[in-house]
Parts: structure tokens; sequence; C-alpha cells
């Protein structure tokens, strides 16, 4: 409880940055953030912010030792008095940190972010004590309570999903030490990774540029520009790669303490722990996905290699855009419109649902230096509403981030009903709703293209961004299991962190690939291994997942697909994988699901070589 929630968004090989202001674009959207709070000296936030901590102190001194003995409808009680707080912490903490991802250059903002995570630590450091009491209830004394409170059984699977922690869980002085430390530790360390990336400059030729704007310059149609741009990411993190190497050192050291302590048996345990997912699922998908490389993204880049007329790829080729590509705009407004006719085309509830992040300014698509790269979807609080971020440059590609961002804004919605508590849903699942709705988005593009070299770019581009989401993201996950385990013996040396890197971009490109040294520094710039350690293969379990369900829907064997799919939606954190997708028919613990979603990639990719072949054929005729 208290912890700011976010979904990271686009993975990383997606990221976009700021246009020159001057580029002629027309005008995207910026976020308007008054629902939260109406600035930095808005009295609500002090007037908030001072009354909680009253209630937390009294929360504290009402209920700190007494839990045991309340009856049932006492506990919904404090339950229900806890939330309330937590959420006022969360208002704040959301608005601190979307100004912040606004511009994150801005040393006012900074510290204003710096000065409301310290205070929302203060503030619910009151309230460590309340999760930790609740666990120590003896299980049939609670199910007592339960049997006894109808209330309180609407608690019950927020109450199972804390309760998992209880191995897990320190003492209550040491929970409350680690609780206030944080700001000074791994807060910490994750903001001078943030700020260092936001004040980076690499120079691309005779341009200076912020760290994003080169690596947007690696889809760059021009092989020589490509060329440029990374060897100037390269120099520009290879100068830094110390820095970055002690900051990875130093968190993956800090969360080998911790899992000690909390004697997690494997570094990714606790966050297959905090998604509810076992660690035999996550193994599953990990071998499935990387025994299908020579399928997926090996077969696809040696044909990808020809399509560029290659013999081999370097790496600044693997996101090069495809011949007969003509790169063109596509106009805010248009995507908005195709977007959002995918989505009415599904379900009209659902677009009802995404209207409003369109028509009342809950998306930040602007360009502008200093703002967060990449793409991301704050859900806020269930009183309030999720917020988007986009770096919006009018490619095919970007149209696909919205529809993605957007299925998590509507997926937030939907769960936002269960409360501010039982409204988080863990990442697996997050990432279900965003890939779906990317899904709509691409089939409806498809369908309603019917120039045959169109519809190919166009699947050899879904294909694109299905290896960067499922293979590329194992692949990051590999990497970070490697790290994690090697660091146990002693700190890694920034060669040692690169050539790890290296050999598991091998291992997942493939051949056709030649790696230039350089490239064993481009593990640095992903914010994924700072941020959310091992978070990262839930894009995968999200597209393999997202894959067979929409095999479902797409083959109509399940009646009411719809009303099931929104349920699935609005349910939030109270259901676990096993109950979401028995609906439909669906086992992720089953070996042969994976194989299925990584199937339909493989599928997508044979009609591309099959395609490719015909060229052959009549160009030789």
């Amino acid at each position: 409880m208290g912890e700011m929630r976010m979904i990271p968004g686009r993975v990383p090989e997606m990221l976009r940055s700021p246009l020159d202001a001057s580029s002629g674009e027309a005008a995207l959207p910026s976020w308007d953030l008054s629902d939260l709070y109406k600035g930095q000296d808005d009295p609500a936030l002090e007037s908030d912010l001072a009354r909680v901590e009253a209630e937390a102190r009294a929360f504290q001194e009402k209920y700190a030792g007494k839990l045991a003995g309340l009856s049932g409808d006492e506990l919904v009680g404090a339950i229900e008095a806890c939330e309330r707080i937590e959420e006022v912490l969360g208002r704040a903490m959301s608005f601190a940190s979307l100004i912040f991802a606004g511009d994150s250059l801005s040393g006012g903002n900074g510290r204003f972010y710096q000065t409301m995570q310290e205070r929302v630590t203060t503030v619910s450091s009151h309230l460590v004590f309340f999760s930790l009491e609740l666990n120590h209830i003896a299980e049939a004394d609670l199910e007592k309570k339960i049997a006894s409170s109808p209330r309180l059984a609407g608690w019950r699977s927020w109450l199972r999903d804390l309760r998992v922690w209880l191995p897990h869980q320190l003492s209550d002085e040491m929970e409350r030490l680690l609780h206030e430390k944080e700001v000074t530790g791994r807060a910490a360390w994750n903001r001078l990774f943030d700020e260092t990336l936001a004040t980076m400059t690499v120079k691309v030729g005779e341009e200076e540029l912020s760290v994003s704007a080169a690596l947007n310059k690696l889809s760059d149609t021009d092989r020589a520009v490509r060329q440029a741009a990374a060897k100037g990411v390269s120099e520009a993190f290879g100068s830094r790669i110390r820095l970055f190497s002690l900051i990875t050192n130093t968190l993956v050291k800090d969360k080998e303490v911790m899992d000690k302590w909390r004697q997690h048996a494997r570094p990714g345990s606790s966050r297959n722990l905090a998604n509810m997912v076992e660690d035999e699922v996550v193994d599953a998908l990990v071998k499935a996905v990387t025994d299908s490389f020579p399928r997926l993204s090996h077969r696809y880049y040696t044909l990808k290699a020809k399509w560029l007329g290659l013999e081999k790829l370097q790496h600044w080729d693997r996101n090069a855009p495809l011949p007969r590509d003509d790169d063109s705009q596509i106009a805010w407004p248009d995507a908005v419109s195709r977007v959002r006719r995918a989505y009415a085309g599904f379900s009209p509830e659902m677009e009802k649902l995404a209207a409003p992040f369109f028509e009342q300014d809950w998306i930040d698509a602007a360009l502008r230096p200093g703002k967060a790269s990449g793409a991301f979807a704050h859900p806020t609080v269930p009183s309030a509403h999720p917020y988007l971020l986009l770096n919006y440059h009018g490619k095919a590609r970007d149209v696909m981030t919205l529809a993605h961002e957007l299925g998590h804004g509507v997926h937030q919605r939907l769960a936002a009903a269960q409360g501010y508590f039982r409204s988080s849903t863990p990442l697996t699942l997050a990432e279900t709703a965003s890939v779906f709705g990317e899904m709509l988005t691409f089939r409806a593009l498809l369908d309603a293209e019917k120039d045959p070299a169109k519809r190919r770019l166009l699947l050899a581009g879904k294909v694109e961004d299905m290896l960067n989401t499922v293979v590329r993201q194992i692949a990051f996950y590999k990497f970070e299991t490697q790290v994690h385990d090697e660091r146990r013996n002693g700190e890694l040396s920034p060669e040692r962190i690169g050539e790890i890197w290296m050999s598991i971009q091998t291992e997942s490109l493939g051949p056709i690939f030649e790696f230039t040294p350089d490239y064993s520094s481009y593990w640095a710039y992903i914010p994924h291994f700072v941020h959310s350690p091992f978070y990262v293969y839930a894009y995968a379990f999200g597209d393999c997942l997202v894959n067979a369900l929409y095999g479902v829907f797409r083959d109509g064997s399940v009646p009411g697909f719809e009303g099931k799919y929104l349920d699935m939606l609005k349910a939030g954190g109270t259901l676990r994988h096993q109950e979401l997708l028995a609906p439909f028919g669906l086992d992720a613990s089953d070996p042969d699901f994976w194989k299925k979603g990584l199937d339909v990639i493989s599928g997508f990719i044979d009609e591309l070589a099959r395609e490719t072949r015909d060229d052959e054929l009549e160009a030789s005729s």
C-alpha cells in the first residue's frame, strides 16, 4: 500500500522523441492535470496532505495492535478508512509524477516531485503496520470474520493477495525503516538515472539530439543516418557506462539483499508474486519463446535482410523501414479516428469509454524537450481518471502506440469501480487490454487495405512490433536474470555486463546480424531494468495471451465474447489469470498455451515468406 501505480507502457524499441516545434506539424494535445490539482501551489494539495497526515496518525492510534480483536464489519471499516487515506496520497503522487514526466528538465518540477515523495512517505509510514498486522491474523480467525460479515467477504480476494506476502514479511520495525528509507535508496537511484538521461545529448552527424531523438533516427530510411545515430548513441552511453554500471550494480545488489531478507527463491520471484503468476508459468513462457527464436526472429530478420538487399544486418538495420515504405505521415486527427473506429467496431461501450481521453485533454502527445520518452498510461486514482503520455510523430507505429495506451486507459476506467485497492491489476494482465486494443486497430487497418504492397508493409510492421514485444522482451528478461545471478558473486564490470548483453542479443536475433563491439553499451538506456526489474516478460505474456484470446474472438467459439471481455477488465485485480481466462476456455498454465500465441506470429511470417516467393517468381517470369 502507498505505492504509486503506473503502467510503464511501450517497450524501449518504440521510444519516440520530440521534434522541432518549427516542423509545421499540426497541434498535438497536451494534458490538463487540473482534475487532480490546479497547480503545484494549489491550496487543495496542501490541505489534502495536512488532513490525511492527521487522519493517518489517528488511524494508527485507533487500530495498531487491535486488528485481531475487531469484528468482520469493524475490520471492513478499518480497510475502507485506510483506502481513503491511500487514495489521497495516490492522487498527490500521481500529480507530481505526471508533472515530472511532462518536463523533467525543470529543476522546480524535480524538487516538487522529490518533496511529494518525501511527504507521502512520511504520511504513509503511519499505515505500514496495517497490512503487516492484517497478515498476522490467523487464517481460521479471518475466515470466521469473513463468514460473519458479507461486507468483508467482498474483500476476500484483496486479503488473499495481501497474504501471499506473509512468508516474505519482516518485523514491523524493519518494514517501517525500509519504507522511510526508500526515498534515499532505490528511489534516489531511479531519479539519478532519469535525470541523467534527460540531460544527455547525442551527436548525430552535425546535430546534437536528445537520447530519444537519436534513438528515433535508428528507424530512418537512410542507412547512413541510422549508422550515424547508432555511433552517436554508442559514444554517448559508452562515455557514461561506468555511471550506468554503478546504478545497475547498486540496484541489483540492493534487490539481492532484500530478496535474501524476504526469502525469495530467485531474483524474479518477487515480481512474479506481485503479478500473481507462478514461477513455473513464467519459466514455461520463457522456454517457449526461446525455443521459437529460430522460427520467429531468426527467420524474419533473414527475410528482412533479403528485402533490404543486405548479406548481413547491423544492429542499426533492425528497425529500418522496408523498401517501398513511403513513411507517410498520419495526422493526429486521422490517428484518433482510426483507433476510435477500431474500438467501436468491437464494442460501442469500449469506444464510449475511450472518448473522454480525446475530448477532455487526458492525453499528452505533444513533442517538447524534457518530456519523458516513450509512452505510458497512468491510472491515477478511481475518483479521478487515467492519463496517457505519448510522443506522437505521425508514423503507423505511433498509431499502434496510441491504440496500445488507450487500451490501458479503458481498462483502468472499467476497473475503477473496484476502488483504489482492488482496481490495481497485475502487470501480466494489465498488458492484455493494451495489446488487445492494438490488435483490434491493426486488424481494422489490415482489413481495410486493398493494396497488396501496403498490406504487406502493414503485416511486416506488425510482425516487427510483435518480435519487439515478445522475442526482444524475453531476451531482456534473460539478460536481467543473468546479470542478477552473476551479481551475487560480486560487482560486475561494465565490460562483463556488455558481454552478457551481446551474448543474449546474438542468441535472440540470430546469425544474420553482425554486432559491432560498441553495441555492448545499449543495455544502459532501457529504463525497465532500473525502474521495474523483471517487468519486461509481462509484455510477452500479454502479447501471447492476446493472440490466443483474439483467436477465440475471431473464430466465434465463445458466445457473448464482448461482454465476457469487458467483465474481465472490470474485475481489476480481484481475479487471477486462471479465473479470468476460464470463460474463454484458455489456461496459461498449459504448456501448449504459449505455443498457440507464438504460432500467430509464425503464421504472419509464413504469409510474408509466401508473398516474397511470389514476388520473386513474378520477377523471374
